[in-house]
């Protein structure tokens, strides 16, 4: 199986208009498209096969929920072969929405929203640098986040 999938401009136009509003109808694109709906579910069905379209999801505003606090940490472990256990005690933690394995400054970096900055620091202290893994860390607060989109097809 090809790593890149193979999308012609009609699956193109698919995806974008449901990366825009992943509960449109297809009926409502196939008229737009100029084709059936027959078509649309076909389409939308090879490329839920083929992982192009990996689901749907509810998206929420963290502010409305309480979550005032979203930063990012940079995290060097003690030693490379640290990672994958590391990696099982960050998933253990709500507050950490997202990860990554990196090259550079650090062996990892996260995502974690927080209510407070008095939260933050007590998720800090008394959970990331609690984790004996865990050389050091290097916390970066975002002020703002004023572009958030997926890749385009």
């Amino acid at each position: 199986m090809s790593l890149n999938a193979n999308l012609d401009e009609l699956d193109k136009k698919i995806l974008n208009a449901l990366m825009v509003n992943a509960r449109v109808p297809y009926a409502e694109l196939a008229k737009k498209f100029n084709v059936s709906a027959g078509t649309i579910h076909v389409r939308v069905e090879k490329m839920k096969t083929t992982g192009v379209i990996l689901g749907t999801k509810v998206e929420v505003c963290p502010k409305k929920l309480g979550y005032d606090v979203c930063c990012f940490i940079g995290i060097n472990l003690k030693s490379a072969k640290d990672y994958p256990s590391a990696l099982v005690q960050l998933k253990a933690l709500d507050e950490v929405v997202e990860a990554y394995y990196t090259t550079g400054n650090y062996n990892i970096f996260v995502k974690l929203m927080t209510r407070s900055i008095d939260e933050l620091q007590k998720v800090l202290i008394d959970k990331i640098q609690q984790i004996e893994e865990v050389q050091s860390t290097e916390t970066l607060i975002s002020l703002q986040n004023p572009i958030s989109r997926g890749v385009h097809p």
